[in-house]
């Protein structure tokens, strides 16, 4: 088995922990490291018992750290993190194929909690695009950030892979676009070279929702719906920020003080503010792309149903 990096130098397969040691999912704590397991990117979700276990938890307790400046050396896995994992991939896969018998949903907004974001009033860290495949299983089309460096990659992965994390909370919320859209985001997720045209690789978790110097995972995921939306018209991020706009997105408004600012600007290669606005960072204002405020947006401008949560069943 082998992942599918989208972009070419990717060096990463796996989401990595956020702030100082690098997770995809774009928040504002940070843990130990995510324990990255080579080669999971195929498999849709963890469904062949005992066997595929041990072959897992042999791999990870001799998995390379990568490459990085804020890495460190993997520890082995729990057998009950990757456990845990697979469960919740199970469910997850379960309950899009059950919508997609019903509703014929081929692409939904598919999100994770990898970070405690109480603090802020959120309960999601990151999403992606999940698509069923032709061969039957999803896919999930998102970016990571590598090893806290400040780069970001995108990835196809399998939901296994999704959710192959020391997650804060073994909680799932997908919805389901319009059939318009979910035809339009196919078209580009089936489509390799559509799919990286707003890639930006400088990285920053806190990244301003209507800048360009850097772009986050969720920022990249829904500019990419923009391009998907409006293929003759959008063909940079300044164009998709401004159908957008348009369209009525609202980004969460984080309160920062300068402390808190000045202390993840030191500590992390993947934290930066100086591309938000002077008159709103130095008042505390620091506005992002987060999962949340997407799901509300889509709800809001009718391209997507209601949510759906999906919790790990004991």
């Amino acid at each position: 088995m082998r992942y599918n990096p989208l972009s070419r130098d990717a060096a990463s397969p796996f989401s990595l922990r956020a702030a100082r040691y690098g997770k995809g999912d774009d928040a504002l704590t940070a843990r130990r490291p995510l324990f990255g397991i080579p080669g999971w990117g195929r498999a849709s979700f963890i469904g062949h018992g005992l066997a595929v276990l041990t072959a897992v938890l042999a791999i990870a307790g001799t998995a390379p750290a990568h490459a990085g400046r804020s890495c460190e050396s993997r520890k082995p896995v729990p057998p009950q993190v990757i456990e845990r994992g697979m469960k919740l991939a199970e469910q997850t896969s379960a309950a899009l194929d059950a919508e997609h018998a019903k509703s014929g949903a081929q692409v939904v907004a598919l999100a994770r909690a990898g970070q405690d974001l109480s603090k802020y009033s959120l309960r999601y860290s990151h999403f992606g695009w999940a698509y069923k495949t032709p061969e039957g299983p999803w896919r999930v089309a998102h970016k990571l950030n590598e090893c806290g460096t400040a780069v970001g990659h995108l990835y196809r992965q399998g939901l296994g892979e999704f959710f192959l994390d020391d997650l804060w909370r073994y909680e799932a919320v997908y919805t389901v676009p319009v059939p318009e859209v979910q035809q339009r985001l196919l078209a580009v997720l089936q489509d390799k070279g559509r799919t990286k045209t707003l890639q930006h690789p400088p990285y920053s978790m806190v990244s301003y929702a209507w800048g360009r110097k850097y772009q986050q995972s969720n920022q990249w995921a829904l500019e990419t719906l923009a391009l998907a939306m409006e293929p003759a018209t959008v063909r940079t991020r300044e164009q998709a920020q401004a159908w957008l706009q348009f369209k009525g997105y609202e980004p969460t408004t984080l309160k920062l003080g300068p402390l808190t600012r000045m202390g993840g600007r030191v500590g992390s290669a993947n934290i930066a503010f100086d591309d938000h606005p002077n008159e709103k960072r130095f008042s505390d204002r620091i506005e992002t792309v987060t999962v949340d405020s997407v799901l509300a947006w889509l709800q809001r401008a009718q391209l997507a149903s209601a949510p759906v949560v999906l919790a790990l069943k004991n």
